[in-house]
């Protein structure tokens, strides 16, 4: 059976209740960022009627997993239609409804009576932002886009210009592609202070120094692995290390908790786990400090080398 098949045999609610395990799962809080928020609505048709019920939560989950910032929702011809197109390669996601219908069905007397009916139906939609050319309303502006925040520091700015990552800006997510090599941040203004929006950046640097033209670290695994685990737990202690020497906060990136649990089973199934998570870690903070032209006090004193090692040296 092709995959294609193995997927359209799902049903709708099949579908989205598997996503929510999913999510419940992981113990993700994703409405939990350090960043302030886009205007709050309920998703919105194209005609800007409100979606209600499940659709609510289904596509604000969607939304957020995919950092779209508009609130609305549309088929592929209702974008045309407006005068957009959907954009090469974007995937579509299900809104639902219930389709009424009446049988005739036989009661214990053998008399036919009609009986009503209804089942779950599900048509593609795409968010507006996975669309271009369409009318500007559909991508409303953020409520703060004309506050800065505070604490933005030339310093830094200067540290982050220098590693010269693809970084775009975008969305209310913040996440690293090893395929495309690529950093997305929500725009600066979204965050409540400018440490918040450097820390972040400094923990998805972090993964940037993973890919294959840099460390080589493994890049390619799934959610719940224990690979992808230890890929957040280097790229937390690389911040962490990153936000000692520019002096910038790390305590606020609580969404790392729900990787605790993936944590404490690798930690506990290989004592020397964290020492190796550490030595990549220390790795990737050092990169980066060099690439952003930081010197460290303590650059020129290798602390971590046993002491006849040191002397052997």
């Amino acid at each position: 059976m092709t995959k294609s098949r193995r997927t359209a045999s799902v049903s709708p609610a099949g579908r989205i209740t598997a996503a929510i395990i999913e999510k419940l799962e992981q113990g993700t809080k994703p409405w939990v960022k350090p960043w302030r928020g886009l205007p709050l609505s309920r998703p919105l048709r194209s005609c800007g009627i409100p979606y209600r019920g499940m659709n609510t939560f289904w596509l604000w989950m969607a939304a957020d997993a995919c950092g779209y910032a508009s609130p609305y929702w549309m088929t592929y011809r209702q974008c045309q239609k407006l005068g957009g197109q959907v954009r090469k390669g974007e995937k579509s996601t299900i809104a639902i409804f219930y389709k009424s219908y009446t049988k005739e069905v036989e009661n214990a007397e053998g008399e036919q009576n009609a009986e009503s009916r209804r089942v779950l139906k599900a048509y593609s939609v795409f968010n507006a932002d996975q669309c271009d050319c369409l009318p500007e309303f559909y991508h409303p502006k953020p409520l703060v886009a004309a506050l800065e925040p505070e604490g933005r520091e030339d310093r830094l700015d200067a540290f982050f210009a220098q590693i010269d990552a693809d970084l775009r800006h975008h969305g209310a997510q913040a996440y690293y592609e090893p395929l495309r090599d690529r950093i997305t941040m929500p725009p600066a203004e979204l965050f409540e202070a400018y440490d918040h929006y450097y820390a972040t950046l400094a923990h998805e640097l972090s993964h940037w120094t993973g890919h294959s033209s840099r460390l080589d670290r493994d890049l390619k695994n799934r959610f719940g692995s224990d690979a992808y685990a230890a890929e957040e737990l280097i790229a937390e202690l690389s911040s962490a290390i990153l936000g000692a020497e520019l002096s910038l906060p790390v305590t606020h990136l609580d969404h790392h908790a729900s990787y605790i649990a993936s944590w404490l089973k690798i930690l506990k199934s290989d004592e020397r786990a964290i020492l190796t998570a550490a030595a990549r870690a220390e790795e990737a903070a050092t990169l980066l400090l060099d690439l952003g032209g930081h010197q460290s006090s303590d650059s020129d004193t290798n602390v971590d080398v046993a002491p006849e090692m040191s002397n052997a040296a």
